[in-house]
């Protein structure tokens, strides 16, 4: 049963998170926006005064679409805070299914073409990026506490970490046209999350 319609301003802001996945920011028009959803240039200046503008709003709702994903994923049931942290890596890897342009990232795809160039676009980005680095901080802190309380990394490094891993598998991603670099990546990053976790002296005196 088909859900209710989108509304204009919905059409056009999955319009402009499918174009820049497909095209890039650049590439985009408000033409082809306005073709893509069959609206017309009215109907668009209605909603966004600028390009810009409906990128900004399409990081926006991709962040927060993002953000409600990861935290209502099943692996939050998860008693053990390092089951959950290695739950979040296996949803990764779960995602990456289906065509290239659907599986990478808005934010990811948009602030690498325009951080200097937008930097109203980059702030979006900045934030909802940061918002998932938060997330999975949470877990490694409280992994961290149960598991290795005496270990000296920091928390918040090894969130940033595992967020540079799955935006830098997605570059790896377009570049090589495959999604196999990404899985392998994070499967990767699934074994040094594990080895980091060990309640060993060793591990627990690194700085």
């Amino acid at each position: 049963m088909d859900g209710p319609a989108l509304s204009s301003r919905d059409r056009l802001l999955q319009a402009a998170m499918t174009l820049v996945r497909t095209k890039g920011y650049g590439a985009t028009t408000v033409d082809e926006l306005c073709a893509v959803t069959g609206l017309t240039k009215g109907a668009f200046f209605y909603h966004f005064k600028t390009k810009e503008d409906i990128f900004v709003a399409a990081a926006q709702r991709f962040g927060e679409d993002a953000d409600a994903l990861f935290r209502r994923a099943g692996y939050m049931d998860k008693a053990d805070p390092l089951q959950r942290l290695l739950g979040y890596v296996d949803f990764r890897i779960e995602l990456l299914q289906g065509e290239i342009a659907e599986i990478t990232c808005v934010l990811g795809t948009l602030v690498q073409e325009v951080h200097i160039t937008h930097p109203a676009i980059r702030e979006v980005c900045d934030r909802h990026i940061m918002a998932n680095a938060d997330l999975v901080t949470e877990m490694v802190t409280a992994a961290k506490r149960q598991h290795v309380p005496r270990a000296r990394w920091s928390a918040e490094a090894l969130g940033l970490y595992v967020q540079a891993v799955i935006q830098g598998s997605l570059l790896l991603v377009k570049a090589r046209q495959s999604i196999e670099p990404a899985v392998d990546c994070l499967r990767v990053l699934r074994r040094h999350l594990e080895l980091q976790f060990l309640p060993t002296p060793a591990k627990e005196t690194v700085k």
